[in-house]
């Protein structure tokens, strides 16, 4: 594809967003065949190749468009077709590389607007339809849409249905159920239900709305099992079978600062540190402990180094980081300990001053972050558990979200302007919404962040403690039978559990007797 590069690489500008315009973008640089005009300037937006036709076995053409889709990432799009037997086939592919954490996306439909949320489809990805219990497995990529994905397993049902009938009676009755209630969703008749994309690569993706409330759409990075490394072409293949590192592997060259040595500050130096030293002594505050991990990004093994810390008037968290001197994968994450409380804990901070911005915030795993006046919702899950102040949570969200927005570089920050594929309105809401958070980040718009917590292990410094600091205003609250089902606690039982176990041991033993009694009587009559 040289000439697509010849024509879009510019001097200072980077490789990914050279190559991979807006799709509006390159819709824009299309012309109408046969126009001679600005032939200097042309570029060659979509890429023909012939290639083997597999139902003829003719010669086709295979189109190949490199595009970015906003808030997601590049992706190359493939179409083929046949002008001796006219057959057609597009699928897409990632563009990028295998990402260091698996997603699982999961998306409540209310409305009819909802199905025409995007979908990136990769070939690892498994999608379900929850309410009915339906998988689609892993397959060809695609890029489509929520009616696109619903649409086309109804068909593809519906298809062999016929067959089915004559041939498994049974089962084609379970399946027509399946395809009415598919039907039914097409129709808008059974709002609402849920779709959600499970990715071990992380290259798929459900379109986002800045409407999205109250668990509407969510986002949930995994670390991937060795088995789905295995399946991703991840193991380490450059161990021998004595699982020592093939000397003949090439060296990967890691930048200085990815290097547990340039970490800021620097941990102790390695013979400080003795690997899996967790388990020799009780754990004491502000001492660094190491223990051995498989690496997320490439399965190879590391340290993971944690530190406990007592947080005054709060409790003592448990900070882990983990840097991985061969491939560079880098993570740090806050946990909290103790039992799990009765009560649940909402945290309320009134920002009003700049100073109100160095204040520490510790953002557990568990909680949710609202901030009313700035339209900034931020479910339970995401980044993980944090410990850092007010300005650095709110910058980091701006960061994170204008990255995905505008296919910014890591510590980019500069302003650009916005894909070109939004709608008008939709690009108008997003600057609103970044220029909002960039007001209150620099301390001129108060605005109220709200820390809802189930497992109360959240965190916000009082400038008064221990008396009550006049703007944050802590309440303790019941948690919802939804909540305590999401946490696993409806499943938890402590106490009396022996008594159930037996009599449920003793049920299982009388079952058997009786049924072999009944075996005993038919085989004397």
């Amino acid at each position: 594809m040289s000439g697509t590069e010849d024509a879009a690489i510019q001097p200072g500008k980077p490789l990914a967003q050279a190559l991979f315009e807006d799709m509006g973008r390159q819709v824009e640089s299309m012309r109408p065949n046969g126009s001679q005009e600005n032939d200097e300037t042309d570029q060659k937006v979509v890429e023909e190749i012939e290639s083997l036709c597999m139902n003829c076995h003719e010669d086709g053409v295979t189109r190949l468009l490199l595009t970015r889709i906003p808030f997601f990432r590049e992706i190359v799009i493939m179409s083929f077709s046949c002008e001796h037997c006219h057959f057609k086939n597009s699928e897409i592919q990632s563009a990028g590389e295998i990402q260091q954490r698996g997603a699982r996306y999961t998306l409540r439909l209310e409305r009819e607007e909802d199905f025409q949320r995007q979908v990136v489809k990769s070939d690892t990805c498994t999608l379900r339809v929850e309410d009915i219990d339906l998988e689609i497995p892993p397959g060809r990529g695609q890029y489509t849409n929520i009616e696109g994905v619903v649409s086309s397993v109804r068909q593809d049902l519906e298809s062999q249905q016929a067959a089915r009938m004559e041939q498994m009676p049974e089962i084609a009755k379970k399946v027509a159920v399946v395809i009415q209630s598919l039907a039914d969703m097409l129709d808008g008749k059974r709002y609402p239900f849920t779709i959600s994309a499970d990715d071990p690569s992380g290259n798929s993706w459900i379109e986002p709305s800045m409407h999205d409330r109250g668990g509407k759409y969510t986002k949930h990075e995994f670390s991937r099992t060795a088995e789905q490394n295995a399946a991703l072409g991840l193991g380490d293949t450059s161990a021998t079978a004595d699982g020592v590192l093939d000397s003949s592997a090439p060296a990967t060259e890691i930048r200085p600062e990815y290097h547990a040595s340039g970490m800021v500050p620097a941990l102790p130096e390695r013979d400080r540190i003795t690997t899996n030293n967790v388990d020799d002594e009780d754990i004491i505050e502000n001492e660094v402990y190491s223990f051995p991990a498989s690496c997320p990004g490439c399965t190879r093994s590391c340290a993971t180094n944690m530190k406990m810390v007592n947080i005054p008037h709060f409790k003592q968290v448990v900070l882990m980081s983990t840097v991985c001197e061969h491939c560079g994968y880098r993570s740090n994450e806050v946990k909290t300990g103790g039992k799990v409380p009765e009560l649940g804990r909402k945290i309320t901070l009134r920002v009003q001053r700049s100073d109100d911005l160095a204040r520490d915030v510790l953002k557990s795993e568990s909680a949710a972050l609202y901030c009313p006046e700035l339209q900034l919702r931020v479910e339970p899950g995401t980044l993980g558990g944090k410990f850092t102040t007010v300005e650095g949570l709110l910058t980091q969200f701006r960061n994170d979200l204008r990255a995905q927005a505008f296919g910014l570089e890591d510590g980019d920050t500069d302003e650009v302007p916005a894909s070109d594929s939004m709608e008008p309105e939709a690009k108008r809401t997003w600057t609103e919404f970044f220029d909002g958070l960039s007001a209150a980040i620099s301390g001129n718009l108060p605005f109220t962040m709200i820390l809802e917590d189930p497992l109360a292990s959240s965190y916000v410094q009082s400038y008064t403690a221990p008396e009550p600091d006049p703007q944050i205003d802590v309440e303790d609250y019941e948690r919802t039978h939804e909540e305590e089902e999401h946490l696993g606690l409806n499943d938890i039982k402590t106490e009396g559990y022996e008594e159930e176990h037996a009599a449920e041991q003793a049920r299982i033993a009388a079952e058997l007797k009786g049924e072999e009694g009944v075996e005993e009587t038919t085989k004397g009559d």
